[in-house]
């Protein structure tokens, strides 16, 4: 049996809570979840004479709806509620198209708009929501008085507001109107206008003929360019360093793509509690506009620990500390510490050590380019070698966008492993490494759509042996949802890898590949697949190929299920025969958080070998890819 679980990072706060997987237990309850002093229970009876689209709006419009199980605070409490739903519900049916409804709620068989506050009501009382939703309503002319003119730039381009159902014949939709303006808005700041703003929207419904007459006037000012950006509210921050962050250029056309780039840059920083970019009230006369950057900084230290337990490996546990913005400049310096394999009898020889420190420096030569060096030392026994070893590594990654990176550097490796085939054998490799990584997926930790794409080449140099060598991998991952709000959804994840160099029997274990373990082949050990050298020995080979496919599927809004197969091979010089893939299938639970699911998964290995676990458990937060 095999049992692996993820460190439960414990984040340490003033605060009366304890967190667990980012979750707080024991907080205090907010005034809002006090006891209702004066409770008024109340039963709902909804009729609505049109099924449907209207029926279901005016549902989910309904606070006395969404609430009827919990009681109302008095009876105040309950027609202030009752008098809300009316505007609620005509909002709603507004929304659908139709603008001739009538609501009626009644509370105790009389109207709640006429009702005191601190009428006498049973407990608990009848309350009847009586809704016509009337005629469907269209568009019968619809209008924009300065609508900005077409752009051939790509960046600059805005959805016409004709595409979003915003023209004669389509359904009058209250939130289209309100897409149109936000669209006409949009398309002249795209285009350097930052205070366009909509000066009217006449709408006029013609209850005869149930159609809807649109105006919508815009006022797109004058055209702007960035201004100065003063900086308020740093402690320990150097607000040069801060505004220099932003990458917002004095005497730059105005661009909302830019605008949110440099909150993102601001965000990324780690340090702030609070970042906000506020507009001047007016564009300057010199056709600037300033801006006030608003930031409150966090606190300068966090910590955290945590364990891993299982049956093959044993107990592990580790921590880390981090420091941030040590000079000013939102420097992070992290250091993190790890012992495992930790079993009864207590020896030590069999404990797996790593400690290191990773100092990260951003806005290096560009906003959007940080400088990160890292050193470690560790002393790991994996189940094909034993690894003793001290590397540093110093490099830059550039954030080209949201969903595309760059990564560079050097490495520098001294090294020893021991294992049956090979002995034991000291390496000193020197190298440098090059990545990009496009991650288009809806979300990082629940993806239901999108793809992800990561590719690294690390050509090094072994002067023990004298070698040159390079490693490249490639690895892919695709989703896609079905439903109503994905709740199923299909994934895939794909890795290959190739390795050009001397004999295995020169080439520092750590860089030849394995597979097997839960980000691989769930239901073996971690790197327990390798290459059998025909005596029960395995080793690390040249080329790996693996692949995983899961269906996964929410039974309710908190749980999901998961069936996954995965499968994998490693070779020596050349790709194997698919008799040699080893395949591992099994099934998982999901319990989704606010913060991702947490992952429980059971795994079995479909070819078992001599050496091979019975089963393996994985637990996690987030998908498994």
């Amino acid at each position: 049996m095999l049992l692996a679980a993820t460190g439960l990072g414990l984040a340490v706060a003033p605060a009366a809570a304890f967190e667990i997987f980012g979750i707080k237990l024991f907080e205090n309850q907010s005034d809002a979840d006090a006891v209702i002093a004066d409770p008024q229970p109340y039963k709902v009876n909804l009729s609505v004479t049109e099924t449907g689209v209207p029926e279901n709006a005016v549902r989910n419009a309904s606070a006395l709806v969404a609430d009827q199980n919990e009681p109302a605070s008095g009876a105040a409490g309950l027609l202030a509620k009752a008098r809300g739903d009316y505007k609620r519900i005509i909002a709603a049916l507004y929304n659908e198209g139709y603008y001739g409804g009538t609501v009626s709620i009644r509370v105790g068989g009389a109207e709640a708009a006429n009702l005191a506050p601190d009428t006498k009501l049973p407990k608990p009382v009848d309350v009847a929501i009586l809704v016509t939703p009337g005629p469907l309503f269209r568009f019968n002319s619809v209008n924009i008085v300065n609508q900005a003119p077409p752009t051939s730039d790509p960046f600059d381009h805005v959805d016409m507001p004709s595409s979003r159902g915003f023209g004669s014949g389509e359904i009058a939709k209250s939130s289209v109107v309100l897409k149109a303006e936000q669209l006409a808005l949009e398309a002249w700041r795209q285009q350097g206008y930052a205070k366009a703003a909509v000066v009217t929207r006449d709408v006029v419904a013609d209850h005869a003929s149930s159609s809807v007459d649109v105006t919508i006037t815009v006022n797109p000012g004058m055209k702007a360019a960035f201004g100065e950006v003063s900086v308020s509210g740093t402690e320990r921050m150097d607000p040069e360093f801060v505004r220099r962050q932003t990458g917002l250029t004095v005497g730059e056309e105005y661009d909302p793509d830019e605008l949110a780039l440099a909150q993102k840059r601001l965000d990324r920083l780690d340090v702030f509690q609070a970042a906000r970019l506020e507009a001047a009230q007016a564009i300057g006369a010199d056709g600037l506009l300033p801006y006030n950057l608003f930031v409150q900084e966090s606190a300068g230290r966090r910590f955290g620990v945590g364990a891993t337990y299982s049956t093959v490996d044993g107990l592990g546990v580790e921590g880390f500390h981090l420091w941030r913005n040590l000079f000013g400049q939102a420097e992070r310096l992290r250091l993190d510490a790890r012992v495992a394999s930790i079993a009864w009898p207590l020896d030590t020889e069999e404990f797996d050590y790593m400690f290191g420190g990773t100092f990260t420096k951003p806005g290096f030569l560009t906003p959007d380019t940080d400088l990160v060096a890292a050193i470690s030392a560790e002393r790991t026994i994996y189940p094909t070698y034993m690894e003793t070893s001290a590397n540093g590594r110093l490099g830059l990654t550039h954030f080209f966008s949201d969903q595309i990176t760059f990564e560079g550097g050097a490495t520098l490796e001294r090294s020893q492993f021991e294992d049956d085939v090979f002995g034991t054998r000291d390496f000193t490799t020197a190298g440098i490494y090059a990545g990009a990584t496009l991650d288009f997926r809806d979300d990082k930790v629940d993806p239901t759509s999108g793809w992800y794409l990561k590719a690294n080449l690390e050509p090094f140099y072994e002067f023990n042996y004298e070698n040159p060598a390079a490693q490249i991998t490639v690895e892919g991952r695709t989703y896609f949802g079905f439903g109503e709000e994905d709740p199923f959804v299909l994934a895939g994840r794909f890795k290959a890898g190739a390795l050009v160099g001397p004999d295995l029997s020169e080439i520092p274990p750590d860089k030849l590949f394995f597979a097997g373990g839960g980000g691989s082949v769930r239901g073996y050990a971690f790197k327990s697949i390798g290459v059998d050298d025909g005596l029960g020995n395995v080793t690390g080979g040249r080329y790996l190929l693996e692949g995983s496919l899961e269906a996964r599927a929410k039974v309710t809004s908190d749980i999901g299920v998961v069936g996954f197969l995965d499968g994998g091979y490693v070779a020596a010089d050349t790709f194997p025969e698919l008799d040699d893939l080893r395949l591992g299938a099994g099934v998982g639970v999901r319990y989704y958080t606010g913060l991702g699911p947490l992952r429980l998964d059971v795994a079995v290995p479909l070819n078992k070998r001599s050496g091979d676990p019975d089963y393996a458990i994985y637990v996690g937060i987030g998908q498994s890819f």
